[in-house]
């Protein structure tokens, strides 16, 4: 027994072609690549407005994107407590500027690895 046989209006019979840029082809290809669909697929559901898949993070970005989120949580307390108005013991300012300049930093050595 096969498979069921498709709708009428379901079944994909009409065959569209484009010409692209080099360019253009790489970004659709690279795109499409990192949400693990084909290209037809991806152009397809950009096309149609469709929701396209998340892209799939690498497992170091995911480590990454958790300990910035730990980092910026900390902060946050931080923050809250010096400007609470509480005496300084910690000298707290200077705590905070470092770890702003590591959250720079961070930021900075992510947005080159994208590249």
């Amino acid at each position: 027994m096969g498979r069921p046989k498709k709708e009428l209006g379901n079944l994909k019979i009409i065959q569209v072609n484009i010409r692209m840029t080099t360019n253009e082809y790489l970004k659709v290809s690279t795109n499409a690549e990192t949400l693990g669909i084909s290209i037809a697929d991806y152009i397809r559901k950009t096309c149609t407005g469709k929701s396209l898949p998340t892209k799939k993070i690498n497992p170091l970005d995911r480590e990454l994107f958790v300990e910035l989120s730990r980092i910026g949580n900390n902060l946050n307390q931080l923050t809250k407590v010096y400007n609470s108005g509480i005496r300084d013991p910690f000298n707290m300012k200077e705590q905070l500027i470092a770890v702003k300049d590591l959250l720079t930093f961070l930021k900075s050595n992510i947005s080159n690895n994208d590249r």
